[in-house]
C-alpha cells in the first residue's frame, strides 16, 4: 500500500514509518519544516510539505493513498487553551481526512488514549473518554470510526500513558523534564495509580497490523505494561538523574494534573489475540535506565 502518515517524523511516527516501510509498503509523511522534509526522506519516505491545520493539504495526501495513518497531535499541554486549541485542530484535520475516505474502503487508522474504567483494566471494549481535558479528542476518534457506515474502513489504536523509546517520550518523559526543571522527581498523591506503558517500535507493528488486517469500526489498544505505579516510574527518573523522589501537588502538572492523577491499567488480551500482536521491546522501567543525568 501506499501510506499518508501525518506526524511521521515523531517518536511515534518515525517509528511507523520504518515498520511500514520494512514491510513492503511506500509512505507519504507529512512534513512541517525542511529539516523533517530531510528526515523523511533519509527514512526512505516521500514528504509532503504542510501542517495539521492545513486541511487541502491533508484531502491532497489522503488522495494520493491506499491508506492513512495518523499521530500527529500538537502536545502542547502548557495551558487549558493550548490543550484545547490542540484538540480543535487534530479534531478538524481527522474530519477532513474522512471526508476524502468516503466511499473507497481505504482504510484510516487513528489514535487515541486507552479509557479509564473504575476498579479494573480498560479494555478494547470500553468507550473512549469524551470527557476531561483532553474529551474532544475521544469524540473526534468516536466520530472516525462512525466512518464504518460510509464506507470508510475506520479503526482507532489506542495509546497507553507512555508511548517510550530510549527513555524518553509520553507522560513518564512530561515527568523527566519536570524532574530537571525543579530538581525533584515527584509524583501526584501517593503515587499508587497505574500507568500503562509501551514501546514506540510495538506501537508501530500494531498501527501496521491495524492498517492491514482490522475491520472498520475497531478499536485496539498498543498496551505491553498494564500499569506501573507513578511513584515507581518517579523512582527511576529519580535515581537516574540523582535526584530526590517525592509526592507534589497534582497543581505541578498544570491541565494534565487531573489526568497524572487518575488509576487507569488498560489490558490488551484481545488485541493480541485478534491481529496477533506480540510485543517484543523492553518494558517501560526497563527503557527508562537509559535516561541520561
Amino acid at each position: 500500500m501506499r501510506v499518508f502518515v501525518t506526524g511521521g517524523t515523531g517518536l511515534i511516527g518515525s517509528a511507523a514509518v520504518a515498520e511500514l516501510l520494512g514491510n513492503g509498503h511506500t509512505v507519504l509523511a507529512l512534513v512541517r519544516s525542511d529539516a523533517s522534509a530531510r528526515a523523511a526522506e533519509a527514512a526512505g519516505a516521500e514528504p509532503l510539505r504542510g501542517a495539521l491545520a492545513d486541511l487541502d493539504i491533508l484531502r491532497a495526501g489522503a488522495a494520493q493513498a491506499d491508506g492513512v495513518i495518523h499521530v500527529a497531535f500538537a502536545n502542547d499541554f502548557s495551558s487549558p487553551e493550548a490543550v484545547a486549541k490542540a484538540v480543535a485542530e487534530e479534531s478538524a484535520a481527522l474530519a477532513a481526512l474522512g471526508e476524502e475516505l468516503v466511499g473507497s474502503d481505504r482504510p484510516f487508522v487513528t489514535v487515541s488514549g486507552t479509557p479509564h474504567v473504575p476498579g479494573r483494566p480498560s479494555t478494547e471494549a470500553d468507550p473512549a473518554m469524551t470527557d476531561g481535558p483532553v474529551g474532544g479528542r475521544g469524540r473526534a476518534v468516536a466520530a472516525v470510526l462512525d466512518l464504518a457506515s460510509r464506507g470508510v474502513r475506520s479503526t482507532a489504536v489506542r495509546l497507553p500513558r507512555t508511548v517510550h523509546n530510549q527513555g524518553t517520550g509520553g507522560f513518564a518523559g512530561v515527568l523527566t523534564g519536570i524532574a530537571r526543571q525543579t530538581g525533584v522527581s515527584g509524583y501526584p498523591g501517593d503515587g499508587a495509580q497505574r500507568w500503562p506503558a509501551v514501546h514506540a517500535l510495538d506501537a508501530a507493528v500494531l498501527l501496521r497490523l491495524a492498517l492491514e488486517q482490522a475491520p472498520a469500526g475497531t478499536a485496539w489498544h498498543a498496551v505491553n505494561d498494564e500499569g506501573d505505579k507513578v511513584r515507581d516510574i518517579a523512582a527511576v527518573i529519580g535515581r537516574r538523574l540523582g535526584l530526590p523522589v517525592e509526592s507534589v501537588p497534582a497543581e505541578t502538572y498544570g491541565p494534565l494534573g487531573p489526568i497524572f492523577a487518575n488509576d487507569q491499567p488498560a489490558s490488551s488480551t484481545h488485541t493480541r489475540q485478534a491481529l496477533g500482536w506480540e510485543p517484543k521491546h523492553p518494558r517501560l522501567l526497563e527503557d527508562l535506565e537509559n535516561i541520561q543525568p
